[in-house]
């Protein structure tokens, strides 16, 4: 964590990844995060991966240095609490993460009402308020039909929630956007990110939609190849896995000189007309000419002497791992100075990242559990919204609130 954003607060109502992830990164650069949740947890609160106790693995990962409140978000009383609290009077608050629905007590106009500068950022499924999730939005755009062996006349979904994860940092974006627009003097604003435009703007912004537009055909599968350029994996003589990649002429010359097949590669360019150390899109095209070449090349040697003369032709290359080797690696988890082992709210003591970004000068501080759910219901009455001790305790007894 660090502490550039020390002083900003952003009341967050959320659940699954999209918005609470804005949030995560929003308390990893020093926000104060306040995130209320139904008593007894929200739609996310159990939700896997969990411990052999019930507690979500997921939950604590997406609220790590978050504050939490519990509140009766169905009665009346409760729901005014958060109203409350929302837009609470301060320059440095009156900030609001949400994926809840445009309607209802938490609409952007209700608030506005009680603060007419607030910030609303809010993650939606599509952007006519239509549900939706990243798996139902990622099938939409055509990349399950991408994806997948090159002979397999059907979609292959991704497991990772790729277009919840954009919106999240676009979110976080969005919310120090309008801050700061806010702070020079402008309106509060409500900024919806929806899920599905977040996907097509990607295809758009990675080209596809040109390609497919000028071209009136889909792009066909590849494989583990890269598409447009040199990539693939490709396993050793003891049966272990690697992803190789080239990028630059010099990348090219330095492999087929390192995999012995130089000769072979000069006459291969000779009868197709072609320069490979030149042309990126020739390498992904002609690949199947290629591609036999460097399999028995690298199904002669053993791993680790693969890797060291990877290495010391300054080669891009990467291994392939499980998670659990993936947290052994020394680089990766085990001595990264991003992670630190601490006890988070499920009981368990494991490696948590910080703020992944590094910032020079700046000492990042170590990441901070999630919270136990309610753990800071009295400090946020007592404190942001100035109850007194006896009405906080009334509320506790007539069960508007909860604390942990």
């Amino acid at each position: 964590m660090y502490q550039l954003l020390n002083g900003m607060t952003v009341v967050e109502g959320a659940s699954f990844v999209a918005a609470p992830s804005a949030g995560l990164y929003l308390a990893q650069m020093g926000a104060e995060v306040i995130r209320f949740d139904q008593i007894g947890g929200g739609p996310d609160f159990n939700r896997w991966p969990v411990a052999d106790n019930g507690a979500s693995f997921y939950w604590e990962g997406l609220n790590k240095g978050k504050k939490s409140i519990a509140v009766d978000l169905r009665s009346e009383e409760g729901r005014e609490l958060v109203s409350e609290l929302i837009c609470a009077p301060d320059d440095n608050k009156g900030l609001f993460l949400t994926n809840y629905p445009e309607q209802g007590f938490l609409a952007h106009d209700t608030l506005k009402a009680k603060r007419d500068d607030l910030i609303t950022v809010r993650v939606m499924g599509q952007r006519d308020a239509r549900p939706a999730l990243d798996y139902t939005v990622n099938c939409a755009v055509g990349y399950p039909y991408m994806t997948g062996p090159e002979a397999l006349d059907a979609p292959v979904n991704h497991v990772l929630p790729a277009w919840d994860l954009l919106c999240g940092s676009y979110a976080a974006f969005a919310m120090v956007t309008a801050e700061r627009h806010r702070r020079m003097g402008g309106p509060g604003h409500e900024v919806k990110v929806p899920l599905s435009d977040m996907a097509a703007a990607t295809l758009s912004n990675l080209g596809q939609i040109g390609e497919v537009s000028a071209s009136d055909e889909d792009r066909e599968k590849v494989g583990n190849s890269i598409y447009g350029m040199f990539g693939r994996d490709f396993q050793t003589r003891d049966k272990k896995r690697i992803m190789l990649v080239v990028v630059t002429p010099v990348h090219w010359k330095k492999l087929i000189a390192l995999l012995g097949f130089e000769e072979a590669a000069a006459a291969l360019e000779a009868e197709l007309g072609v320069d490979l150390a030149k042309d990126e899109g020739a390498r992904f095209t002609h690949r199947a000419h290629f591609f036999p070449l460097i399999e028995k090349a690298v199904a002669a040697m053993d791993y680790d002497a693969l890797v060291e003369m990877l290495e010391a032709a300054g080669l891009v290359w990467g291994p392939y791992r499980t998670v659990r080797e993936a947290i052994a690696d020394p680089f990766t988890v085990a001595e990264n100075p991003m992670f630190s082992n601490i006890r988070q709210a499920s009981g368990f003591s494991y490696p948590v990242a910080g703020a992944p970004g590094t910032l020079s000068d700046v000492t990042r501080d170590r990441p901070q559990p999630a919270p136990l759910l309610g753990r800071d219901t009295e400090q946020i009455l007592l404190e942001h919204m100035r109850l007194s001790s006896a009405t906080v305790g009334d509320l506790i007894d007539r069960q508007i609130v909860a604390p942990a």
